[in-house]
């Protein structure tokens, strides 16, 4: 299925954004782990929408309700299956799209493969509503990895021209908890107030802007992954396109390795307390395909959100001529900032499903 990842960890998320509930089924997961459900949901409310004027007005609550795979608080061995209902839908907000579809969103491509039985409203299951469920997966793949001394964290590191500072050589759990508790998951304060002013710049604008988000994997061991076709990038890196919005994903220095010397970007061995380490981390901790042991760092870019005021050149899809379309509704002038607990949580699952794999399916 093409709403699915994993190998022993099997994701797959279900439902649609003005549908009755969206959910998740993961299959796979260590029996007799405590998932901490107090945790899980502040988790989930780092993605929540309505909670500030910096993203959409949609109010809910997203609370799952897990329907198999919990006994007494601990994974039983069986597939986990958890939904969150849906609460706040404007359908009707929807109506006009049904024959001009928007610029920038699946609407095209969903009538191109499905015709009109296609349920678009909202963006139906091509939405960012469905990072919900993606969440709940990631989210208790997190506690498990942390358990084992392996912590997964994110920032903002770009919205518009406003840029953060990257992650140390070695991040640690404590920044990550840092900078997840604020308004805006930035390292450097300034960055956050510089991304504020072009997230409302864009909105008073009608319109949007896009962003960057990094990711660290810290306490992961050597010797995980493989080469080739089964590397940890070619595994993160799929499921990360399947984030809604995310166009590009890199690596440790990813593109900007392409504009250095092998002597710049080699990062070079030396020996730490009887561990093989590196001088610098260039590769984000992945060589070959395979980690080294140091922390594990990628990117990815979050395009601007497609819905805008404005108005746009589009196509009735019925009378095969030009046609002008405004969007109304809700929308977040930017997604970026919501998107950083889901690349935490795709990031937590890929990787658990690594080790999971490499380990026969037991710790």
């Amino acid at each position: 299925m093409s709403s699915e990842f994993g190998k022993i960890l099997r994701v797959s998320v279900f439902g649609q954004s003005h549908g009755k509930a969206i959910g998740v089924v993961v299959d796979g997961l260590p029996a007799g782990e405590a998932i901490d459900l107090d945790a899980l949901n502040a988790f989930l409310d780092r993605r929540r929408p309505g909670r500030s004027p910096l993203s959409t007005a949609r109010k809910e609550l997203d609370t799952p309700v897990f329907l198999a795979g919990l006994e007494d608080g601990k994974t039983c061995g069986a597939p986990l299956c958890a939904v969150i209902e849906n609460a706040d839908q404007r359908s009707k907000d929807y109506s006009e799209l049904q024959d001009k579809p928007r610029p920038g969103h699946a609407d095209f491509t969903a009538w191109a493969k499905w015709g009109r039985n296609a349920d678009m409203r909202g963006g139906g299951h091509f939405s960012g509503r469905l990072t919900a469920p993606l969440c709940i997966a990631g989210g208790i793949a997190r506690q498990i990895l942390a358990r084992r001394g392996i912590h997964v964290g994110a920032h903002l590191s770009s919205v518009g021209g406003a840029r953060d500072m990257l992650f140390p050589l070695h991040p640690t759990k404590a920044l990550f908890d840092a900078v997840a508790a604020k308004p805006l998951p930035v390292l450097n304060d300034h960055a956050l107030e510089a991304m504020e002013t072009a997230i409302l710049a864009a909105k008073e604008s009608l319109d949007s802007v896009g962003g960057t988000i990094e990711c660290a994997a810290i306490g992961l061991p050597a010797g995980l992954g493989g080469p080739m076709f089964e590397g940890v990038e070619n595994r993160l890196a799929a499921a990360l396109f399947g984030i809604p919005a995310v166009k590009g994903v890199e690596f440790g220095g990813g593109f900007s390795a392409a504009y250095g010397r092998g002597s710049q970007n080699n990062d070079s061995f030396f020996i730490e307390n009887g561990e093989i380490r590196t001088e610098t981390n260039h590769a984000g901790g992945i060589l070959g395909g395979i980690t080294t042991g140091m922390p594990l760092v990628l990117r990815v870019a979050v395009k601007p959100t497609p819905s805008i005021g404005q108005a746009q050149k589009t196509v009735s899809l019925s009378r095969l001529e030009a046609a002008e379309l405004t969007i109304h509704g809700r929308h977040d002038p930017c997604i970026a900032h919501r998107a950083v607990p889901v690349v935490e949580a795709v990031t937590a699952a890929v990787l658990l499903d690594l080790l999971l794999e490499g380990n026969h399916g037991t710790f």
